[in-house]
C-alpha cells in the first residue's frame, strides 16, 4: 500500500510504503510522485515495509530520475535493518540519503 502527502510550505512530498514493496505497488508509487508538481524534496518512509524486491529498487530509481538524478533530494527514512541491508547490497546508499 502506498500513501502520499505533499506539504506545500516545505515543498516536500512524503511517500509512505506499507507492507510489501514490490511490483504490486508500481502504479500507486509512480502516481504518487508524478501527480504533484513543484516538489523540491522527496521523503520515502519505509518504516512499515516488510519486504522489498528488485522491482522496488527499480521504482526508487524511477523516482530519482523523475526528481533530477544527481540533483535529486530524496531521503529514505525509517528504514529497518532487513531493508537497509538490501539497499546497501545494491549500493543504494550511494544514491540516496538513508536513515534508520
Amino acid at each position: 500500500m502506498v500513501e502520499s502527502f505533499f506539504d506545500k510550505k516545505t515543498e516536500c512530498l512524503t511517500i509512505h510504503v506499507k507492507g510489501r514493496f514490490d511490483y504490486s505497488c508500481h502504479k500507486a508509487f509512480k502516481e504518487a510522485f508524478t501527480a504533484v508538481s513543484k516538489v523540491k524534496f522527496y521523503e520515502v518512509n519505509l518504516a512499515d515495509v516488510s519486504y522489498l524486491d528488485s522491482s522496488a529498487l527499480g521504482m526508487l530509481l524511477l523516482l530519482r530520475d523523475h526528481a533530477g538524478e544527481e540533483k535529486a533530494q530524496i531521503r529514505l527514512v525509517h528504514v529497518n535493518s532487513a531493508v537497509i541491508d538490501i539497499l546497501k547490497i545494491a549500493n543504494f546508499h550511494r544514491l540516496f540519503d538513508i536513515t534508520e
